[in-house]
């Protein structure tokens, strides 16, 4: 046993006051006459014991209700299991408002179970300590210590939402919390269903908080979620089947049979089969996205799957330009052959200008820049090019046959990429298309057939090197390279060993090379935009600036749900060149679309945002798993039916106290004073 006031310990002193008053007390014997004084003696010993063993009783009765009143003031306990502190408490209690946590557990959800323990862990506090309350949504407000009586309110506060952190991360955020409170004693709670794949207990062996886990176990629940989504290509073209790769997995042990997926775009849903998935694993599937018209789209690929639907929609967004601008610089007349090849296309417009008139801030506003026959690249002209290709643009350089090489390695050098050698004067072939990458990729419906490939009779060398990072697009016989690509920064650039000069290089009649190896490189990227985000976890997105002079101010709005108004907001914004990037910073919530835009009236790009998957794995880690994991200065706390939550905390903080039954036994004590007094007659 202990005091958690033991300076009130020398107040025992006070037992002295009913041992001086009984050694003092003096009491008036009456006169009792008998006719036989022999009985007299009998009658005073009996009368004299008795009287002594009232008083005895009666002492020890005060001085027990001296001593009892004493030790409550003392305030004895009996510690449990953790060490009582002194002192004010500055406690953080964690409720788990992820999806996972609407899952039933008996009759009533998980969220709410876990809002009823955060109440009685709260109330078993004195009203001075002061709290925490944190939610996976990590708002301001939950940063912040605050009453009893607040922390109570912000716990009726919480909802469900997709936000989700790990264990290491919600531990961090309650020692930033309490770190600035002025408590003595910094307790944290964390109460939650502890999913296997949030549960880094390893990474929080050790910790300065003293940390209580509160596990509440779900019924366990059979769940397949649409995992993720990709195209097979690069960029998306008009007209012609494109290939978005979908990956569907299903979390339980069981097989999932005939679990129907659906695609949704452009205002019509299309079947795209049923899925037979064995347990605990995922299988990849194919669907065939036709897109008819430029500019941006939304789709919706969606699956059938009970009890569990927040992971059953996936949302994405594409787009295919309106138009697509090509500069070609020339070092004096424009090329026929390049001016065919692009009108060909309807949605190309090409610009010509000769190499001593460019206009340098125009680049940004092209998707490819081919640079032909030009004589000598300036210092000027190579730095251009070289921030154009690193912003993400697509550059083809077709040399002429008198090039100046320095110049031209000192460009290429920047890139990095292989260097032009001595121009030789022969006769040269190609013989090798490589069909597995994007440019020819798709191109051929037969790969065996002949094709009418193109010759060169004059072409430059390139020196090779492994860190330039080569990848060959159409090779000599000699296995030396005609075209060859190399991605630096966001873009690519395109390097042909032979001039376009037509009395050189056939490869302009080359219809079936020339014309799709063109319009592949104008709608090609190095980068990858993604076609969707991860509520929580993608917080900066990128999109091209279309702000030329002044400020504007871009703005996001999600789509009309439910018959509601789409609220718009102002994302945070950092402009660098052609890109804007977008701070989100916990501004979206529902998954869906939304749209980019400076004029409410014009979109300027679309994006989608889905729930982090996650929450879709419902395995759990329950109180033995735990146990395993913790390391010191965690508990963990299970329920125990003959106590609730806050007698247990109550006994952990302070101890078994003691105090109350010091106060009934003292109670105790001076009733029996009491009646020693009245019926003990002597």
């Amino acid at each position: 046993m202990q005091f958690l006031y033991p300076g009130f310990l020398f107040a025992l002193g006070a037992l002295a006051i009913p041992i001086i008053i009984h050694l003092f007390y003096f009491r008036r014997f009456k006169k009792v006459y008998f006719t036989n004084v022999r009985f007299l003696k009998e009658v005073k010993d009996e009368t004299s014991s008795r009287r002594k063993l009232r008083n005895l009783l009666v002492l020890l009765a005060r001085c027990l209700a001296v001593a009892m009143l004493v030790f409550a003031f003392a305030q004895p306990f009996i510690p449990k299991d953790v060490e009582v502190k002194q002192g004010e408490n500055a406690v953080s209690v964690f409720v788990d408002n992820s999806f996972s946590m609407s899952a039933l557990s008996e009759d009533a959800p998980l969220v709410e179970r876990a809002k009823q323990k955060a109440k009685e862990i709260i109330s078993a506090y004195a009203v001075d300590d002061r709290f925490q309350v944190l939610t996976n949504d990590f708002e301001g407000k939950h940063q912040r210590l605050v009453s009893k009586e607040e922390a109570i309110g912000l716990v009726e506060e919480i909802k469900i939402s997709p936000a989700v952190h790990t264990i290491s991360q919600i531990l961090a955020r309650q020692k930033q919390a309490l770190g600035s409170g002025i408590g003595a004693n910094k307790v944290s709670y964390v109460i939650s269903d502890f999913q296997k794949n949030i549960s880094d207990l390893e990474n929080v062996k050790d910790t300065v908080l003293s940390v209580n886990l509160v596990p509440l176990q779900a019924v366990q629940e059979k769940n397949v979620s649409i995992d993720s989504a990709w195209f097979e290509a690069p960029v998306q073209m008009l007209s012609q089947p494109n290939s978005l790769i979908v990956k569907v997995k299903n979390w339980s042990t069981d097989a999932a049979e005939n679990v129907r997926l659906t695609v949704k775009y452009d205002g019509e849903t299309k079947p795209v089969g049923e899925l037979n998935i064995p347990g605990s694993s995922s299988m990849l599937d194919t669907v065939v996205i036709n897109i008819q018209k430029p500019g941006w789209h939304e789709a919706e690929l969606a699956l059938t799957d009970y009890p569990v639907q927040f992971d059953d929609h996936y949302y994405f967004t594409y787009n295919v330009a309106e138009q697509i601008n090509v500069l070609v610089i020339n070092e004096l007349m424009p090329s026929p052959y390049l001016e065919a090849a692009f009108k060909g296309i309807s949605y190309f417009k090409v610009d010509n200008q000769s190499v001593s008139q460019i206009t340098f801030s125009k680049f940004p506003e092209y998707q490819l820049i081919v640079v032909n026959g030009v004589n000598s690249i300036s210092s000027g002209l190579a730095l251009e090019l070289r921030q154009y290709v690193t912003n993400g643009g697509n550059v083809l350089v077709f040399p002429s046959n008198t090039s100046n090489v320095a110049t031209y390695n000192e460009f290429l050098n920047s890139i990095p990429a292989n260097e032009l050698q001595a121009y030789e004067q022969q006769e040269r072939t190609v013989a090798d298309v490589n069909t597995e990458e994007f440019i020819f990729k798709d191109v051929f419906e037969n790969k065996s057939a002949n094709l009418k490939l193109p010759t060169s009779k004059g072409n430059y060398h390139l020196n090779t090197q492994a860190s330039r990072g080569e990848e060959k697009l159409l090779t000599y016989r000699d296995g030396s390279t005609f075209l060859g690509k190399y991605k630096s920064g966001q873009g690519i650039l395109y390097l042909c060993a032979a001039p376009l000069d037509p009395d050189v290089n056939n490869l302009a009649n080359s219809g079936e090379i020339f014309i799709p190896m063109l319009y592949k490189m104008a709608i090609s990227s190095a980068r990858k935009r993604p076609i969707a985000y991860t509520i929580g976890r993608d917080e900066s997105i990128e999109s091209d600036n279309l702000v030329r002079g002044g400020e504007s101010v871009y703005k996001m709005r999600g789509e009309a749900k439910d018959g509601k108004v789409s609220e718009e907001f102002i994302p945070q914004q950092r402009i660098v060149a052609s890109k804007v990037f977008i701070g989100l910073q916990n501004q979206i919530f529902d998954a869906g679309f939304y749209d980019l835009f400076l004029n409410p009236d014009s979109t300027l790009s679309k994006f989608a945002f889905n729930f982090d998957r996650r929450e879709s794995d419902l395995s759990y880690l329950n109180s033995t798993a735990l146990q395993e994991k913790i390391g010191k200065n965690i508990s963990i706390l299970t329920d125990n039916a003959s106590a609730s939550l806050e007698n247990v905390v109550s006994d952990r903080s302070k101890g078994v106290l003691l105090w109350k039954w010091c106060i009934i036994i003292a109670l105790i004590a001076l009733a029996m004073e009491i009646l020693l007094l009245r019926f003990w007659k002597v």
